[in-house]
């Protein structure tokens, strides 16, 4: 029998070596997992490289792949002037707009529109028909997002049949893996089709193929006075681009044989199906067709080599790719609250007892790595941007054509790219803002008789840049709206603030943010007091009361319009600083930014959204354009420009908490930057609330789908980039001249700990840790070198000799541009400067 004092050893060793064994465990992989087949699109789980996406359904006898390639798009390069007499109504609009006549100014801005964009198209379907005399038993499917994989796996007769996916990006192509447990038992069609027009071959015996051609043109899905909305017969050659998708069957044993019905595999342990696409596009502006690429070249240079690779070694590469960039940042939150039983529910339950109100903290870490996982997966350095859809669209005719929406969604697709640590993933939006401004300068000369470039409300993967609305069936009040341009400059520079990249600020960024600041300089004229305004203005996608009743779109100086404007200008003067060129322009800009009209705070104590203290047709409308100058942008802030600060506060309060999915992941970055965390926690937990397919109202819905999907409804992934963009504002924020360690913590995630995230000025985050509400450790690692201040709520002591010093005067790093830190603005936090050399990392403890 154990004396006492050894008995309470062995159980002090035993409790040692079990926390040891959970701290030395390697960590849960990030997992979605059902245990049945989707019953929609909304259910299906996403895979992708970038350029291939497959929606998995994971369906027992009939599985459905639903496929998609980037850049297969309707039509061709856009008419640059389809409507030479828009510019001649300019002055007119403007003379009706300085009268006051805001109804006929609505008129005739409508005789100054273009055509739509064109539709993002979906590439085919591979269904596996795999039948079955008895019913499926312990079924499970899942999507692993640590190494970018889907499985289906079932029990039939005793044999457990199992499907992986994955789209390998070195290797750019779809593979699928079936496997029987038992020998010989695996048995099953795989066909293909498309929505589209196309034709089926057979390539030797295990190989189908499947050509086909996509639309000259297909009308967006809300146009509804068209007879014949998409169109295929294009004589000039020149709209509906050609596309190629091939099925190759890798078999281990059985027999295979294929015809057009598709590919029939009898008798097998193990087969591999290798899928490899592309398109004839060859940029935005050549002919898809004529001076096209050779799509059957391309699909059989991805095929081949990737059929000449063992499944292990392609599946090796794909993680090998994926994890060096997903793997970057890791997320705790209140990890005492992370009971296991809830990772072991399924996801679908999960959501919808973290509805009622259960803590759920790994839901929330894993919704956040979800966005990180689809932005890896529908945008590729080097291909091109993520749409409305990021990549993944079953419909000819998707909502709102599935294009680059660029009033808010296209933006919001890219928030999180730089400080969630996948800067490269940001190229592609880059690559389309080149284009669009070629298109955009032949725009602003066409429609306005001005120089620069612009873009408005949308654009496709031509680069499109006029104002839409089929030559005036579309509302002005988001057809007419011309900072699309502007606005899209911001990501230019937010990446330089990031990276400190003056080669990019250089070759690529100052160019273009030039080009759009000459725009706006010719876009505004004088009006009264002297200020510079824009006429006509609209605010998207908004709508004011006048007096006597009646409601007006377009007015002038409207707030978001001056809060871009203003953005533009300060980057494009501190990007001309910084490489000391352009010092007229510089001087030009400097003085128009002074002119601009100034934000106005309404008798509501709201920030005003028109030049006029217009009520709202709907004071809840999802649009909250007006705060573009909180978020993203950087000229209201409540430490710089507490009265702005506080009225957009009172905006959001008017607004109310409802709105779309998009647009509650707009209002957490909103109430992130006031320093609300609890409001902003609210929101996100709003934002999670399950969706069914059906959706539910379209004005206050959002939520998510079973697939965590954002739903708009319906499916827009902005919400999913926004929400995780709004979820890092609340652990960091860099857009001033400092870094704000947990700048709107909320109360439930009180202790946790985050690595890799990364702020402006060239500063990682290499592990924050924080409890009850206090940073209890720092690592930053400088890239760059140069000066790093810091903002934290409580006080830090340095190690290894760096010296700690209470911030004061201006911030000497060029990075961090703008009014130093009033230190007593919050009685608790601590503001600290240090200076740094690139690639050395600084760590701090709490005091």
């Amino acid at each position: 029998m154990l004396t006492k004092p050894t008995h309470f050893y062995v159980i002090l060793l035993a409790c040692l070596v079990s926390l040891s064994g959970r701290l030395s465990a390697q960590p849960q992989p990030y997992k979605l997992w059902y245990k049945q087949p989707a019953r929609n699109w909304n259910e299906a789980l996403p895979v992708g490289n970038g350029r291939l996406g497959v929606m998995v359904f994971g369906k027992v006898t009939d599985e459905l792949l639903q496929l998609n390639e980037s850049t297969l798009w309707s039509g061709g390069p856009a008419d640059t002037n389809p409507n030479p007499d828009a510019k001649s109504y300019l002055p007119q609009v403007r003379k009706a707009l300085f009268e006051e006549n805001y109804e006929l100014a609505t008129t005739l801005l409508k005789k100054m529109q273009g055509r739509y964009t064109e539709s993002y198209e979906p590439l085919g379907d591979l269904r596996i028909q795999q039948p079955f005399s008895s019913q499926p038993t312990d079924y499970y499917r899942d999507l692993n997002i640590s190494d970018a994989s889907a499985t289906t796996r079932f029990t039939v007769d005793g044999v457990t049949y199992s499907r992986e996916v994955f789209v390998s990006a070195p290797d750019q192509v779809i593979v699928v893996r079936l496997t029987a447990s038992k020998p010989g038992a695996l048995n099953f069609t795989a066909s293909t089709k498309s929505q589209l027009r196309y034709r089926l071959a057979v390539i030797n015996n295990r190989e189908l193929a499947l050509n086909g051609k996509a639309p000259a043109h297909t009308d967006p899905n809300y146009v509804g006075d068209n007879p014949q909305p998409i169109i295929y017969d294009d004589v000039s050659q020149c709209r509906g681009m050609r596309f190629a998708l091939r099925v190759r069957a890798l078999p281990s044993d059985g027999t295979v044989t294929t015809d057009t019905a598709g590919i029939h595999v009898s008798k097998a342990t193990s087969v591999v199906l290798l899928l490899s696409a592309a398109t004839s596009f060859n940029g935005f502006d050549k002919c898809p067709d004529k001076d096209g690429k050779d799509e059957q070249k391309l699909v059989v240079g991805y095929l081949n080599p990737a059929a000449r690779k063992s499944y292990t070694t392609l599946k090796q590469a794909h993680q090998q790719d994926y994890q060096t960039y997903f793997n970057r940042v890791s997320l705790t939150l209140n990890p005492t609250k992370n009971g296991p039983d809830r990772q072991a529910l399924p996801t679908d339950e999960r959501l919808s007892r973290y509805a009622t109100g259960e803590d759920d903290p790994t839901m929330e870490s894993l919704y956040y790595q979800f966005g990180r996982y689809l932005l890896i997966s529908s945008s590729r350095p080097t291909g091109t941007p993520a749409n409305l859809q990021g990549i993944w669209n079953p419909h000819v005719r998707p909502p709102w054509s599935s294009n680059f929406t660029i009033n808010i969604n296209t933006q919001m697709n890219y928030w999180p790219a730089e400080v969630s640590n996948l800067s490269e993933f940001h190229r592609p939006l880059f690559g389309l803002i080149k284009d669009v401004a070629v298109t955009g300068k032949a725009t602003a000369q066409n429609f306005y008789g001005i120089g620069g470039w612009t873009a408005h409300h949308n654009t496709d993967i031509w680069g499109l840049s006029n104002p839409v609305g089929d030559l005036g069936k579309g509302s002005p009040l988001w057809a007419n709206w011309a900072m699309g341009g502007a606005w899209l400059c911001q990501h230019l520079y937010e990446h330089y603030r990031f990276t400190g990249d003056k080669a990019f600020l250089r070759d690529t960024a100052y160019p273009l943010m030039k080009g759009a600041a000459q725009f706006c300089s010719d876009w505004l004229i004088p009006y009264k007091d002297g200020h510079l305004v824009t006429a006509p203005s609209t605010t998207p996608e908004n709508v004011f009361v006048l007096p006597g009743g009646k409601q007006g779109e377009v007015s002038i100086a409207t707030t978001m319009d001056m809060g871009i404007i203003r953005d533009l200008f300060t980057n494009v003067v501190e990007a001309s600083t910084v490489l000391n060129t352009d010092v007229a322009f510089r001087q030009l800009i400097s003085e128009k930014t002074s002119k601009l009209y100034p934000y106005q705070i309404g008798k509501k104590g709201n920030l005003q959204e028109w030049y006029k203290d217009f009520e709202d047709v709907d004071p809840q409308h999802r649009h909250v354009s007006h705060l573009f100058a909180l978020h993203p942008g950087r000229s209201i802030a409540p430490l710089t420009t507490p009265d702005l600060a506080a009225a957009a506060r009172k905006t959001l309060e008017i607004r109310g908490d409802g709105g779309t999915g998009w647009s509650k992941a707009w209002k957490i970055n909103f109430w992130a930057r006031l320093n609300d965390g609890n409001h902003a926690y609210k929101l996100l937990r709003e934002l999670l609330k399950l969706s069914g397919v059906e959706g539910t109202q379209y004005a206050n819905a959002g939520g998510t789908y079973p697939n965590l999907f954002c739903a708009h409804p319906p499916f827009q992934i902005d919400g999913n980039f926004g929400g995780i963009a709004g979820m890092s504002e609340m652990l960091l924020q860099s857009h001033l001249d400092h870094i704000s360690l947990l700048a709107a913590l909320p109360d439930q995630w009180k202790t946790g700990q985050v690595n890799g995230l990364r702020a402006r000025g060239g500063f990682d985050i290499v592990e924050m840790a924080w409890q009850d509400g206090k940073v209890s450790k720092v690592v930053i690692r400088s890239t760059i070198g140069g000066n790093c201040r810091i903002r934290v709520p409580n006080a830090l002591k340095a190690s290894g000799g760096v010296a700690l010093q209470s911030a004061s005067g201006a911030n000497p790093n060029p990075l961090f541009q703008g009014p130093t830190v009033p230190t007593a603005a919050s009685p608790t936090a601590q503001v600290y400067d240090f200076m740094t050399q690139a690639g050395r990392n600084y760590t701090f403890t709490m005091q």
